[in-house]
């Protein structure tokens, strides 16, 4: 801001007719007359919903997050914002997580409010949070929602969605009961919070500190943890200082930040979905990140934390080991520690008070838990554009290979034949599928890492290569190659293999490469452009995400809401 006098003064100081309608209506919340004086007004952006239980507990958060904006001398205003639950949205979050985006950048510039605390959680949710706000540009911080607390079955503790893969492909070999396969379900959710894995809920956590975007242990402190009921409302109070400094996102969301984030996302062995979430956030703030990026800066660091799907703890492990702030610690100069944080402390500062408590959760660069993890990179030309690989989730000896391909054309098809037990189908075989992408599906859901045909599973198999231009949970493993671009819909390589076609993977070298000519490859293209139809979404936001959706490399953003905008709104509603 040029000076002093908060954003929130040209509707609420404005002593006429347009400054009466403005306190009169919002003085009907029961806000007296002396907190319209010049002090901060503050957005809590709060996603809370009852269709997920990432997110059910955040009214109550919201709460103290306002303690503390009181306290600090604003004024606390909540508004809600659409929840994206995970594991309830149908055909998959991911289609909706732009249009939250352009829900929270709207309500915050069209709102008089000074700055905004972003509550949310679940895996859409705090990417699609952060877009909006960084499009917007006001003072910003993020209070996760917090992992739920290590799931139990029969003795021992259970991690969200990696032990569903684990127990669905042991039902499906004939080795677990339904039964118990019903009795792990109860067992697996029992606290408010996101998923106690390190999917993509608790990645984007992790990132958001590393990215410096909330207050240090953010990520790790249990939902259902007093100390994240502080968290909040020291947040509430520091987001007060923030407006009166005007630290922006902007002034967080550097190049330094971004690496950092990519650093940390390869030390916790972080979910692939990370990927696209950053590049979207990147293209929102002008910071120039390539899928490359991931590959050469993640090589920095080994991995070091022994985390479900990648190891065998749980976040509520993670949080007693030291958290976010000792995993910092323990990259030492690799970290960019230079870079500044909303806290009003630098990275480096963090790390330095930092404690790791457990070394079998949070290992040493020097001993580390794994080696150098992140995502690889491949290219060829079956994805010009790029593909990823979670290496640290993926079986060693299948990162080298050539098979032949399986292919399925849609998700209906596979689901309709992966079961069959005449499937023309060995453990060297490839599975690939197609339309899962950005356009294709719509929305790029959650189904790359396809569960293996029961007939090799009883015969001990329990992994494949598996392609496809889709995404896969964050709790999920296996060597499964994701968001391959450009998708099928878009006229990718990926839409012309055909079933027996020979594909070879070079994970060290990442390449990746479909056996087949440009001239045969060309004739495919040309017959399948010829029975091509048009797509079934002619309206409402199916219509308008599949017209600009970008692809899988540039983040999956909307063309039109890359960059932001100013703050500003010159005209008055009445």
């Amino acid at each position: 801001m040029a000076d002093s006098t908060p954003r929130s003064w040209k509707s609420y100081g404005k002593l006429d007719r347009d400054g009466f309608i403005h306190r009169s209506w919002i003085k009907g919340t029961g806000l007296p007359d002396h907190v319209f004086d010049g002090r901060p007004i503050i957005g809590i952006c709060n996603t809370w919903s009852e269709l997920v239980t990432c997110q059910v507990h955040l009214r109550d958060l919201a709460e103290y997050v306002k303690r503390g904006v009181w306290e600090a001398g604003g004024v606390p205003i909540e508004f809600p914002a659409m929840s994206l639950p995970e594991t309830q949205m149908r055909p998959t979050a991911m289609l909706f997580r732009n249009l939250l985006a352009m829900e929270v950048e709207e309500s915050i510039r069209a709102n008089p409010i000074d700055g905004v605390v972003l509550l949310g959680g679940c895996d859409k949710t705090t990417p699609g949070q952060l877009m909006g706000a960084a499009s917007a540009d006001l003072p910003a911080m993020v209070v996760s929602s917090g992992p739920m607390l290590n799931g139990k079955f029969q003795g021992r503790d259970i991690g969200s969605g990696t032990d569903v893969w684990r127990f669905s492909e042991a039902v499906r070999a004939g080795e677990m009961t339904l039964r118990d396969f019903m009795s792990a379900e109860s067992g697996m959710s029992r606290s408010a919070g996101v998923c106690n894995t390190m999917g993509t809920a608790s990645t984007m956590a992790s990132l958001v500190e590393a990215l410096g975007m909330s207050l240090p242990n953010n990520a790790a402190l249990p939902g259902v943890d007093s100390r994240r009921k502080v968290l909040a409302h020291l947040t509430g109070a520091r987001i007060v200082q923030l407006v009166k400094d005007d630290i922006k996102p902007s002034d967080i969301l550097t190049r330094e930040a971004f690496e950092n984030a990519i650093l940390m996302h390869a030390a916790i062995g972080g979910s692939t979905n990370a990927v696209v979430h950053l590049l979207a956030l990147a293209g929102r703030v002008g910071v120039d990140l390539v899928l490359e990026d991931f590959d050469r800066i993640g090589r920095e660091s080994p991995l070091l934390v022994n985390l479900m799907p990648s190891g065998k703890y749980l976040m509520e492990d993670f949080c007693y080991a030291g958290g976010c702030p000792a995993v910092m610690k323990e990259l030492g100069a690799v970290f960019r520690r230079q870079a500044v944080t909303v806290s009003g402390h630098t990275q480096g500062e963090i790390a330095a008070s930092a404690e790791v408590w457990n070394r079998d959760v949070i290992a040493t660069r020097q001993a580390p838990f794994g080696p150098s993890s992140g995502v690889w990179v491949l290219r060829g030309n079956l994805c010009p554009d790029g593909a990823i690989l979670k290496p640290s989730a993926a079986t060693s000896d299948l990162l080298t290979h050539r098979g032949r391909a399986v292919v399925f054309e849609t998700i209906e098809d596979y689901h309709a034949r992966i079961d069959d037990p005449d499937l023309i189908v060995d453990e060297t075989s490839i599975l690939v599928l197609k339309g899962c992408g950005p356009k294709g599906y719509p929305g790029m859901p959650e189904v790359g890492n396809m569960a293996l045909p029961p007939k090799l599973l009883q015969q001990g198999v329990r992994d494949m290569v598996r392609i496809s231009d889709a995404r896969m949970s964050g709790t999920a493993y296996g060597t499964v190659i994701l968001h391959v671009s450009p998708e099928a819909e878009a006229g990718g390589v990926l839409g012309l293999v055909l079933d027996g076609d020979e594909i070879v993977l070079d994970g060290p070298g990442r390449t990746l490469d479909l056996l087949v000519d440009d001239a045969e490859l060309a004739l495919r293209r040309q017959a399948r452009e010829a029975v091509r139809q048009p797509t079934a979404f002619t309206r409402g936001w199916y219509r308008l995400y599949i017209d600009t959706v970008l692809q899988a490399d540039r983040g999956a953003d909307l063309d039109f809401l890359v960059g932001k905008s100013t703050s500003d709104v010159t005209r008055e509603s009445h």
